[in-house]
């Protein structure tokens, strides 16, 4: 038992530290692409919202992947839902865990749980970083 409660925070732990750097590495891509760019302030801030929202589905499907990876042992923990729970069932749980909507009709079972809250943590970060991100190059794409 005390075994898979360490595989699922080794899981954990790998697929936040990959989600955050890829995180960083996306925006630190895209602010000197932008830099490059040469189109009109609106083109830009709606190149950049494509592009986050593409970064944000990249990181909802390596949490998906987690679940999914983590479910084939029931020893780990499983999901839960009406019916059985495949790979598109772990990205969706993942979506919600992600954006902290929380409904409920996927729900955790054991260690596996340890992701899922970490992932809401995460997910609020990285989405409020992205906002943070957005809001600094719309000012600077407005004094251009």
């Amino acid at each position: 038992m005390v075994r898979e409660y360490g595989i699922v925070v080794l899981t954990t732990f790998v697929v936040v530290v990959g989600c955050v750097g890829l995180h960083y590495e996306a925006l630190s891509w895209m602010t000197r692409t932008l830099k490059l760019i040469r189109i009109a302030p609106r083109p830009r801030v709606v190149l950049l919202i494509f592009f986050i929202l593409a970064v944000h589905i990249v990181e909802i499907w390596l949490f998906g992947a987690s679940y999914y990876f983590l479910a084939a042992d029931p020893q780990r923990g499983e999901l839960v839902g009406p019916d059985a729970v495949g790979l598109l069932d772990c990205v969706y749980f993942s979506a919600v865990c992600f954006t902290t909507l929380g409904l409920g009709d996927v729900v955790p079972v054991g260690a596996i749980r340890f992701l899922a809250g970490t992932q809401a943590l995460c997910g609020f970060v990285l989405t409020t970083w992205s906002g943070s991100f957005t809001f600094v190059e719309m000012q600077r794409f407005w004094k251009d």
